[in-house]
């Protein structure tokens, strides 16, 4: 039967300079109780080797700060394998970096990186730590990585998955987690959840009416003030055209009492015209 499973995760880090980013620390939490986690420095030739050693400690200190489990090089009773994996150990994590060009360097073809300073070897130990990776994943700890995931890793999810299924074959990790449970408690446990779920959608529910309620009041507040505000302008509109037209009409009826006062003069003059020819044509007739 073919082995599908992962027994090793290479986690590459960005070059920054600054330590590891909030998402690495969290997706190797999220990963180191699944899987061999070796952290690796990307692109490590961008850095220069007093940068690398410096990002190196600053990356493993936060590793051992954030508690995250990274793959543990076993110790061995032979002296010599001992020495090799604390090299491995001071080196990690390891800086690599890659290259799909073969570039000719003094005679040799080699595979790496073309500068105009220089070129950085893939496989060149004093440019990069990608011989050491290479070596540790194929010739030397290729099956401890696969013990570590069968007796470690397998064993952890395989226990957990059993310890979740109940008696009635339910798989409790879909509800909750709740391992030690009975059935009963289970159920009353969640019973009690959707008690408190129903009295927190009903609480926000009474929120939102009550939200909804007090805007509309707002709304009808400010029409009102609208309209009784309009209601005042159109009030002072009407006044002041009525003291216009009561204005007009004063001085209409001023003019109109002027005009009559005219026409009765005019009127007085014309009888005493007339009276005045009369006498003279009574004159006139006597003599």
């Amino acid at each position: 039967m073919p082995d599908n499973r992962v027994h090793c995760c290479l986690y590459f880090i960005a070059p920054s300079g600054h330590g590891l980013k909030p998402l690495d620390i969290e997706f190797m939490k999220r990963l180191h109780d699944k899987v061999n986690v070796i952290p690796l420095i990307a692109k490590a030739d961008t850095l220069t080797p007093e940068e690398c050693q410096l990002f190196k400690k600053q990356i493993m200190k936060e590793i051992q700060e954030h508690k995250i489990k990274i793959y543990e090089f076993p110790d061995t009773e032979d002296d010599e394998d001992n020495k090799l994996i604390r090299k491995i150990k001071e080196k990690m994590p390891l800086a690599v970096v890659g290259s799909n060009v073969v570039i000719e360097v003094n005679g040799k073809k080699v595979r790496g990186r073309q500068y105009p300073w220089g070129v950085a070897e893939v496989e060149n130990g004093e440019h990069c730590d990608f011989t050491v990776l290479r070596n540790m994943l194929i010739r030397t700890h290729m099956q401890d990585l696969k013990d570590v995931t069968n007796n470690f890793h397998y064993e952890n999810y395989r226990s957990k998955k059993l310890a979740a299924v109940t008696c009635n074959g339910v798989d409790t990790t879909k509800t909750k987690g709740l391992l030690t449970k009975s059935p009963l408690a289970q159920m009353e446990e969640e019973r009690r959840e959707h008690v408190m779920k129903m009295k927190k959608m009903e609480a926000e529910m009474e929120q939102v009416f009550e939200m909804k309620v007090k805007e509309k009041k707002q709304k009808l507040k400010d029409s009102e003030a609208e309209l009784e505000r309009r209601h005042e302008q159109m009030k002072r509109n009407l006044e002041a055209q009525y003291k216009e037209l009561e204005e007009k009409k004063r001085v209409f009826d001023d003019e109109k009492l002027h005009w009559e006062a005219q026409q009765r003069i005019l009127e007085q003059q014309k009888l005493d015209a007339s009276k005045t020819m009369e006498k003279n044509k009574k004159k006139g007739k006597i003599f």
